[in-house]
């Protein structure tokens, strides 16, 4: 490999003079660029590379083998569920039908999309044992965001204003906090036992202390260390008996699909992560999708448009406004379509039968793997995990080496790294996902390479600590690169 064309930034590849296209000459000379605003013209042309067209193609086809994701190699990233994207997805959403859709247009001209849409909602409903959904929401957190606002909707519906704090686990999800907080409310947080569970004791003082004045509770089920939170039953009861409101964070609804239903566990709001758990990209901000369900009696205070059936049931309707207490819209229209048609997609592709079969699988290789390495990986909590579980570093401490390191070294046998330094309840968590996609020699492959790496850090500890060495770029300063990012390009000025 030509390293000048693989490592080097394109503006480093730039030959004064050369040109990689041409222009047909201006025809059009009443569309000149002296009809510009003189404030609106650059003083001198813009300082861009030229390159030959080859240069060009080579740079970015060697720079695109960098990407790594779930269609070329094992990616056992935790608590985001990265499986599989079916490629049959892809092709429904990139229809004509489909693409060529805008959503101003009037609901008559679309009824086809708008019944994906219905469909959609109606089989979440059904899934998770809530009464209706809405697709609006754009994101995981934006569903956060959006269940939280449901919440204090009803409460201020009631004229219940008092009701400004929510309570949330030590265990949980970043966004929680965060999402709470734009909403406005106060994050009062309730203690995990040592057993990674919820500390029902600790929330009965939580919600003493605080009389009159929760919103409610978040919480993650199956929690962030992969555990099925048992005490569901109590909890629910003692947020309900003080007027509160549960809500179910999704993002670790996948092994629960198709064996248990939050609705029936007692919770009132929920989302879910189309992008985690329905099979849809991930991916830089977007797209996502974070569809929101609400029990029998609170969908009034579902945002709009939503989409409902007409009187008599001959069409599908597009309910906008605030009607009956509702937030009015959260996003664009009816949030991300395209990603909502692979979700759709991907449950056709399932079916009601084979939809069951996911949780199961997923708790599957959680487990062989968590069995399979934890001799020579630390398992603060034993026992049964469900999709995920959480080491805490090598088990010999003694060679100092970190799950940084070992992340590190897993780029060096192809293999991204899972993710580490979270939940924060250990020093060196290593959370682990399998999904339920991979085979079991995939699987074996991934764990025969983590048993190396614990025998590299024990017989040669410097190797592991100075890894990545076959990257293309090897060990970086991860401080010095997170205060002070280099984001801009400055060209050298020949002499």
């Amino acid at each position: 490999m030509n390293n000048k064309l693989y490592g080097n930034l394109i503006f480093e590849l730039s030959k004064k003079g050369r040109c990689g296209y041409s222009l047909p000459e201006n025809n059009f000379e009443e569309f000149s660029s002296d009809q510009l605003p003189e404030n609106l013209r650059r003083q001198e042309p813009a300082s861009l590379p030229e390159c030959d067209e080859l240069t060009v193609v080579r740079h970015y086809t060697n720079h695109s083998a960098n990407n790594f994701g779930v269609n070329n190699g094992f990616y056992p990233l935790g608590s985001c569920t990265m499986k599989y994207n079916p490629a049959i997805n892809e092709e429904i959403a990139a229809m004509k039908e489909f693409a060529g859709l805008h959503p101003m247009q009037p609901a008559e001209t679309c009824q086809g999309a708008l019944e994906v849409y219905y469909n959609l909602q109606q089989m979440l409903a059904e899934l998770t044992g809530l009464s209706e959904f809405t697709l609006n929401p754009c994101a995981g957190a934006h569903g956060e965001l959006t269940g939280l606002m449901v919440i204090r909707s009803y409460h201020e519906s009631r004229h219940d204003h008092a009701r400004t704090k929510i309570i949330i686990p030590d265990s949980a999800h970043g966004t929680n906090p965060a999402s709470a907080a734009v909403c406005g409310l106060e994050v009062v947080e309730v203690k995990s036992r040592p057993d990674g569970l919820v500390d029902v004791d600790n929330l009965r003082e939580v919600v003493a202390a605080n009389s009159g004045q929760i919103a409610g509770m978040m919480m993650t089920n199956p929690n962030t260390l992969g555990l099925f939170e048992h005490d569901i039953p109590a909890i629910q009861q003692i947020v309900h008996e003080c007027g509160g409101l549960m809500y179910y964070d999704g993002a670790n609804l996948n092994p629960m699909l198709g064996v248990c239903r939050p609705g029936d566990m007692g919770f009132d709001v929920m989302h879910i992560n189309l992008h985690k758990t329905f099979s849809t990209p991930h991916g830089g901000g977007g797209p996502g999708s974070g569809p929101v369900g609400v029990r029998a009696g609170l969908e009034q205070f579902l945002p709009t448009p939503r989409i409902v059936p007409a009187d008599d049931d001959s069409s599908l309707l597009v309910k906008t406004g605030c009607q009956d207490g509702s937030l009015g819209s959260v996003g664009c229209f009816f949030g991300n379509y395209a990603v909502i048609l692979r979700a759709y997609a991907y449950l056709l592709s399932l079916g009601r039968e084979n939809v069951k079969m996911v949780g199961p699988l997923a708790t599957l290789n959680a487990n062989y793997i968590k069995e399979s390495l934890k001799d020579v990986y630390e398992l603060p909590i034993s026992g049964l995990c469900k999709h995920e579980f959480v080491f805490d570093g090598l088990k010999d401490k003694s060679t100092h080496v970190t799950t940084m390191d070992v992340a590190k070294r897993l780029l060096d046998y192809g293999y991204h790294a899972p993710t580490i330094y979270f939940p924060l309840l250990f020093h060196e968590s290593l959370m682990i996902e399998p999904t339920e996609n991979e085979s079991k020699e995939t699987l074996d492959g991934f764990i025969s390479v983590m048993r190396t790496i614990a025998d590299e850090a024990r017989t040669n500890p410097e190797l592991v600590k100075t890894a990545p060495h076959q990257t293309p770029i090897g060990r970086v300063d991860d401080v010095l690169a997170a205060k002070h990012p280099i984001v801009t390009y400055r060209q050298m000025v020949n002499s």
